[in-house]
């Protein structure tokens, strides 16, 4: 009979130990006191064996109802247990009252030690902690931020990213009935361009089972600037990602290496060599036991090999790109802005109390990738009191004090620009457009097609420049600055060059003359507007002209007409002054005004 017991008792080990296994490899919580998660673990293995002994039990007495005898559970006056007990009053030697005592004070204890733990985390008591978790410096957006050239501009979006990336897997007939697109599309910066890129993932799991032995063959990259979409082709396939099972998952793969890590959702990166890497941040509880979330450092995982390193935050390579996701940064800014004063302050006075706006984007500055939103106060929603750059990799944080519309007012004033096309606008990206805070914004129809594309005044949102490309959109941008007297300055460096007119075109775009020359001796052709100078409209090929000019995309722009020498007139300057007036006096007796002679100067040099 005691042999029989032992056999019984250890049949019930082993059961629970194979059930709390596949529950810790169906949740795989950090193997850490931290982890909410693994006490909660913890609570559902107490569960499991209280669950397994009385099914156990049950069997015990379900074979004594087998033999004839009558049996029943009942209290045992002297120990207070329940006890399986045969009529004839001899005890079966089962009991079920101490497992489930134990057990159940050790899930008590399990939930008191949470609810404390989660009293201690509360902002009430913390709430200069919470402020603490992110340190804003003021920045200088002219000095930090540099002014882009239109050929730079990422005009791709993720939603756009998506559409692309499906074109092209679908041009793949090899690829697109096994694999489908993962959709991360994760920006980096690849060669000093800013990217999307995303890998692929199994249709389903017959698909996986006849092509996990190669594992996944490529991954896709989105040109942000020029759209273009490459499938990357590997040597050896990703032998580790999200959609694979069993312990090739990228999850359980650095679970099982890393058990007691606790770790965030990872992202897919190439680094410079376009090897591709998980990238799984490491988390930290600053504040109590379990608030205050940061990340200490990351583990990167070799996507095709599988090997791995941890690095604490202030090692990780600079190629990666995507070390604090956006939500994280997010709510620390808001915890930032709330708690100023302290708690009190939050709720009643709120003095300096501010958010950020709803929603994000990502800008490319230098070789990092900057999280950018907009911080208004709590009783303005629609206007900012400045934005924040925040460095996705080093969590360096600036604010920049820009009063000016919020990102959805920028929208819905692109979008009225041309309601009558009823396009709407993507989310803005911000640009340093002449030394001015600038919303760029893409147009899109009902297709999701970009057709136009939009530059809105970050201080004066009703300041907005559209056109079909986006050096029309920024031409039209600048006239519209000009026309509100706002004081535009050229951060771009400018060139300064003389040559012969040698060819020559015009041409009237958004309303406005531009026109069009080369030099000779140099191909390069230069677009000058006609409010450059006013002797630009009697320039002829053969005109000596001294100019300074700034690149702007496939043509170089004009900025400033030194001198001006036309064929027939001799020298016409910008400097110079006017002629006598007599010599352009009418042949009438009226008087003619000092600026009646130069309005009439043009006529003349014609």
């Amino acid at each position: 009979m005691k042999a029989k017991n032992i056999s019984s008792m250890v049949i019930r080990i082993l059961v629970s130990a194979a059930l709390m296994f596949l529950l810790f490899y169906s949740m795989l919580p950090a193997v850490n006191l931290r982890d909410k998660n693994f006490l909660v673990f913890l609570i559902l293995c107490i569960l499991i064996f209280l669950v397994v002994n009385f099914l156990s039990y049950t069997k015990d007495f379900l074979q004594t109802l087998g033999s004839g005898r009558g049996v029943q559970m009942v209290k045992d006056e002297e120990t207070g247990q329940f006890v399986f007990r045969r009529n004839s009053g001899k005890r079966s030697g089962v009991s079920l009252g101490r497992p489930l005592k134990y057990g159940f004070i050790a899930i008590g204890l399990i939930i008191i030690l949470m609810t404390v733990a989660s009293l201690l985390g509360l902002q009430f008591f913390n709430a200069t902690r919470y402020r603490d978790l992110i340190t804003i410096e003021d920045g200088d957006f002219a000095q930090d931020v540099a002014e882009l050239n239109m050929s730079q501009i990422p005009v791709v979006d993720k939603d756009t990213a998506s559409r692309l990336g499906s074109r092209k897997l679908g041009e793949m007939t090899e690829l697109v009935s096994q694999f489908e697109i993962q959709d991360d599309y994760t920006q980096i910066n690849y060669k000093g361009s800013p990217y999307r890129v995303t890998p692929l993932r199994y249709a389903d799991p017959i698909k996986w089972l006849f092509n996990h032995k190669e594992g996944l063959p490529a991954y896709l990259t989105v040109d942000m600037v020029t759209q273009e979409t490459n499938l990357v082709w590997l040597e050896n396939g990703m032998r580790y990602s999200p959609s694979e099972y069993f312990f090739r998952n990228i999850y359980r793969y650095i679970r099982f290496k890393y058990p007691t890590k606790m770790f965030e959702t990872v992202s897919f990166e190439i680094d410079d060599n376009g090897t591709p890497y998980w990238i799984a941040p490491t988390i930290s509880y600053r504040i109590g036991w379990w608030d205050g979330k940061d990340i200490d450092g990351a583990v990167l995982v070799n996507a095709v090999t599988g090997e791995s390193e941890w690095y604490a935050k202030e090692d990780v390579p600079q190629w990666v790109d995507q070390l604090y996701y956006a939500e994280l940064l997010i709510g620390q800014l808001d915890d930032n802005g709330r708690f100023q004063h302290g708690y009190i302050n939050s709720v009643f006075g709120q003095k300096d109390v501010r958010r950020t706006t709803y929603g994000y984007n990502y800008m490319a500055i230098n070789d990092d990738v900057y999280l950018y939103t907009g911080m208004s106060s709590v009783t303005a929603d629609e206007s900012n009191i400045g934005f924040v750059l925040v460095n996705c990799r080093t969590k360096e944080t600036k604010f920049y004090t820009v009063p000016g519309a919020t990102e959805t007012s920028a929208m819905a004033s692109a979008q009225g620009q041309v309601q009558h096309l009823n396009y709407s606008a993507t989310f803005p990206l911000l640009l340093n457009i002449s030394n001015r805070p600038t919303y760029f914004l893409s147009l899109k129809d009902n297709a999701g097609l970009v057709k136009m594309y939009a530059f809105v005044d970050v201080e004066q949102y009703q300041i907005v420049g559209t056109g079909q490309t986006i050096d029309e959109a920024k031409s039209n941008y600048r006239k519209a600055l000009n026309l509100e007297d706002v004081e535009v300055q050229e951060l771009v460096d400018s060139t300064e060059i003389s040559g012969t007119v040698a060819s020559l075109a015009s041409a009237v775009v958004s309303g406005n003359t531009c026109y069009y020359f080369t030099l000779e001796g140099d191909s390069q052709v230069y677009t000058a507007s006609v409010d450059i100078h006013e002797k630009l409209p009697f320039m002829q090929p053969g005109a000596e002209l001294s100019f300074s000019y700034a690149e702007d995309g496939a043509v170089r722009r004009v900025t400033e007409v030194h001198e001006l020498t036309l064929p027939d007139s001799g020298d016409i300057s910008s400097q110079t002054e006017a002629p006598e007036a007599d010599s352009i006096q009418p042949e009438t007796s009226e008087e003619v005004s000092p600026a009646d002679s130069e309005a009439g100067q043009p006529a003349d040099g014609q």
